[in-house]
């Protein structure tokens, strides 16, 4: 399984940045066994209030993450993924949020988890790839 960062989602719906936006709307488009992770879904209703200017309002938002729940599977974080940070945060030298969200990957088998906000290739088996970073 495979899961996508807030920022990722974001890309997809701004167009202020045409090359991210395209390498956002492939990867989002062509990445099978999804995962959706609750947090991320939150962020992403949050964050998106930026993009308003652009006319990207709160309906087309929910509307967005109700389809993704659709076609990806929902990871709704358990006690384990509140526990799990503190390791992480100290290990990894991680922000709680972002340790949150590894947790919650490593809580439900995500492989590879795409965002361009870590420093690390993997964390605890979780490959994190930059899908922005020129090789």
């Amino acid at each position: 399984m495979n899961a996508v960062d807030t920022n990722i989602l974001i890309y997809v719906n701004d167009p202020r940045d045409p090359v991210k936006q395209s390498i956002a709307i492939s990867l989002v488009s062509a990445l099978t066994e999804g995962v959706l992770l609750w947090q991320v879904a939150c962020e992403y209703l949050a964050a998106s209030r930026k993009l308003e200017s652009l006319g990207y309002n709160r309906a087309q938002a929910y509307q967005y993450i109700r389809d993704l729940q659709q076609v990806w599977y929902t990871a709704i974080p358990t006690w384990g993924v509140i526990d799990r940070p503190e390791d992480l945060m100290s290990r990894f030298s991680l922000s709680h949020w972002d340790s949150m969200i590894i947790a919650s990957c490593l809580e439900v088998n995500v492989q590879t988890f795409y965002t361009e906000d870590l420093g690390y290739s993997s964390i605890d088996g979780l490959g994190i790839v930059n899908p922005f970073k020129v090789p």
